[in-house]
């Protein structure tokens, strides 16, 4: 994954483009997102003005979304589902054996910036937990050695 640097004009830009949409606010995360690899505390100001709401509440949407970051992420991106099905499944075990043992904790990223491990709840995967999204792919009935071959 490779980000662009922080561009006001270009973020003002993204932000125009998307702000006649229907609940444009999510559609303008995901679009900084996706070209910056995060949205900086500096992007707040300039959505509030453009859709006309308070800092406060693009602060608290950014940071009641799971997925949107406040810093880049790493080059890929394991989302290890915590829900039942896969909790039931060893799920939990998993992950506490595969960020011990890259010495992450969960919304870490790694320190070469190659991994960063995130909980999701839930991807639909239930018949093949313990499941996983890597780089948004999802991955089913994984074990210690399938998350290693996947995830390294």
């Amino acid at each position: 994954m490779t980000n662009t640097a922080w561009n006001e004009d270009q973020a003002r830009a993204i932000i125009a483009a998307h702000a006649a949409d229907e609940g444009a606010m999510l559609p303008i995360l995901h679009a900084l997102q996706a070209i910056f690899g995060c949205v900086p505390e500096a992007a707040d100001a300039l959505i509030a003005e453009a859709l006309n709401v308070s800092r406060a509440e693009v602060h608290g949407v950014v940071t009641f979304y799971h997925d949107v970051r406040r810093t880049p992420g790493g080059a890929r991106v394991l989302k290890l589902c915590r829900a039942e099905a896969c909790q039931a499944m060893g799920g939990e075990a998993l992950a506490a054996r595969f960020l011990a043992r890259h010495g992450l904790e969960w919304h870490a990223t790694s320190k070469d910036g190659a991994l960063t491990v995130e909980p999701v709840y839930c991807l639909g995967l239930c018949a093949t937990s313990p499941a996983a999204l890597i780089d948004e792919v999802p991955v089913g009935r994984l074990t210690d050695a399938r998350l290693a071959g996947i995830a390294g």
